[in-house]
């Protein structure tokens, strides 16, 4: 978590004691609630970005050529919002799969559509056609893959193997 985000939970968590103390339950409610979402969601990215990793290594063992680097805090423009969060890139000489995950942070980034909690684009540089975007739903958090705005198929772990061995396929 950075500074910005430690700042960021002191102040919703005295919001919260606030709204308690001066008798607003409702909005005492909806700041556990968003605490309790924020908690989801960085679980969700983590995993996400954790089991890639994990992956991106295993194959590394076989061929000892992927680099990795992750960007922190990192935001990107994602259906008319601006997502803030993380970007990890893993180059396999000149192939690259880029996975940006995130969600809306502050009032001025814009609301999540869709129902989703949080965001991922996963971009392989060319071959657009693997590329994908997907949200997590749910408690415990989910990935979902999304296409033309229709929510698909649940993302296991599985599948984010495949997106690296497309990454290294000769």
């Amino acid at each position: 978590m950075s500074e910005l985000d430690d700042v960021w939970s002191a102040m919703l968590a005295k919001a919260r004691e606030n709204a308690a103390a001066a008798g607003r339950g409702d909005v005492a409610e909806y700041l556990d609630l968003k605490a309790s979402n924020d908690l989801i969601r960085q679980t969700g990215v983590d995993w996400l970005f954790q089991t890639l990793i994990e992956h991106a290594s295993v194959a590394n063992r076989v061929r000892d050529a992927i680099t990795i680097e992750r960007i922190e805090p990192h935001s990107f423009s994602f259906r008319g919002a601006n997502i803030v969060g993380a970007s990890v890139s893993f180059r396999y000489g000149v192939r690259c799969l880029t996975v940006e995950a995130g969600w809306t942070r502050t009032p001025a980034d814009g609301f999540m559509r869709g129902g989703g909690l949080a965001f991922a684009r996963f971009r392989h540089f060319g071959r657009p056609q693997a590329n994908l975007e997907a949200a997590i739903f749910g408690s415990p958090p989910v990935w979902k893959a999304i296409k033309d705005d229709h929510i698909g198929l649940e993302i296991h772990s599985e599948h984010l193997e495949r997106h690296i061995d497309l990454l290294v396929q000769d």
